[in-house]
């Protein structure tokens, strides 16, 4: 890193912290309110829309857009907090807002957008509640992080690109105003990259399909494209199959961290609780608080140190990465992190249900959602396996 670029870094990261206090004030007030609904859209599955009206209000939806096109240009650091601080009160609004954010973060970064367009969805996304995320995963495919093409295709025609294709797991589907779109060409040479598709053209809809243990409430729903037409500029980056595809090492280290960060917060909610219960629970042999007993105080010492070694874990490297101050290596570094505190995340709130037992399980107490959704961090690329592996290889040096 240059001299200038690192100067550039440190003004970014001193800007993020300044504006931090006033932001997460506004965080925990949302999450509170967020809170005492995320029950109910878990038991229903139901979209929780009125959040994210509360988001853009707070002004907390544009914060990862670039500050020349009117956002807030925020480092990493910062929003990590915001995401723990909304997954807090709800897990799967904060899942619906960190792809949100990391999408803008990956477009401001890889200026492979065409300007105009770039443009108008950020002030879109200012002026109003317009939300973006991928669409990668598909039925034949599965996770495109595992290898593979997808069958989804664009066809270049005069008009622009015709999509058709299958996408599954899309989070947010019932709020997004755009879909970027993982496709292939149909070119002698075909090409493949991502497609810019609004959500409101012919040729596109949206199969309630999402039924899940965890983060019920993220409406992430299979998305059906027949052949949606969209603008020629609309194309993001495509390149031939052949060619090596580019790679920016910071994409999947915003999205190990930001992930790490929501899952900190569900684990912390779940601790919250936790301490609360022992507080008000007073077994009539005992006639005093479960929280005055050993056993249950070295419980909830053991969660301590699993969420201040998660702390530590992603701040750290996130700070690091703000002031431009990382190795070579930081993606993998970033799945190291992945790892490490989603395994803590996931033991905290098994100690939690460990000490409580069948109250710990019932239905009207939120530790039980807190583990269903906590175990879902398993799911999010890159995969525990996947993370493991690439570190081993490179300990052993091998390609």
């Amino acid at each position: 890193m240059s001299k200038l670029e690192q100067a550039v870094a440190d003004t970014f990261a001193i800007k993020s912290l300044e504006t931090l206090p006033n932001i997460l004030n506004r965080v925990e007030v949302l999450a509170k309110d967020f809170a005492t609904r995320a029950g109910i859209h878990d038991k229903d599955a139901s979209f929780p829309f009125e959040n994210f009206t509360a988001l853009h209000e707070a002004g907390l939806l544009s914060l990862t857009i670039p500050r020349e096109l009117g956002g807030e240009g925020l480092g990493l650091s910062t929003i990590c907090r915001v995401i723990e601080g909304i997954a807090r009160g709800d897990a799967s609004t904060a899942l619906v807002l960190t792809m949100h954010y990391l999408q803008h973060a990956n477009a401001a970064r890889s200026r492979r957008w065409n300007p105009e367009v770039y443009k108008r969805l950020c002030r879109e996304s200012i002026e109003g509640i317009a939300l973006l995320n991928a669409a990668r995963v598909e039925p034949e495919l599965g996770t495109p992080a595992r290898g593979g093409l997808p069958a989804t295709i664009a066809e270049r025609t005069t008009k622009g690109w015709r999509l058709t294709g299958h996408k599954q797991y899309t989070t947010g589907s019932p709020i997004l105003s755009y879909f970027v779109v993982w496709a292939r060409t149909t070119e002698d040479e075909p090409q493949v990259g991502n497609f810019l598709v609004p959500r409101d053209l012919p040729g596109l809809q949206i199969v309630e399909t999402w039924d899940h243990l965890g983060m019920r409430a993220t409406g992430s729903h299979d998305l059906i494209l027949e052949n949606v037409l969209i603008p020629s500029e609309y194309a993001l980056n495509i390149n031939p199959i052949s060619a090596a595809p580019s790679f920016d090492q910071l994409v999947p280290t915003w999205g190990s961290l930001t992930v790490s960060a929501l899952y900190l917060g569900v684990a912390t909610s779940a601790r919250d609780w936790l301490v609360k219960y022992l507080w008000e629970r007073s077994p009539s042999n005992l006639q005093e608080p479960l929280a005055t007993l050993p056993r249950f105080q070295t419980a909830v010492g053991e969660i301590e140190a699993l969420l201040f070694a998660n702390n530590t874990l992603i701040y750290s490297l996130a700070e690091n990465i703000d002031k431009g101050k990382y190795e070579s290596n930081v993606g993998l570094q970033a799945q190291a992190v992945k790892y490490l505190t989603t395994t803590n995340s996931i033991r905290a709130v098994e100690i939690a249900l460990e000490l409580t037992g069948n109250p710990g399980m019932l239905k009207r107490n939120p530790l039980e959602r807190h583990y269903r959704d906590v175990l879902c961090s398993r799911i999010h690329t890159p995969q525990n396996d996947v993370i493991c592996q690439s570190l081993g290889k490179s300990a052993l040096k091998v390609k």
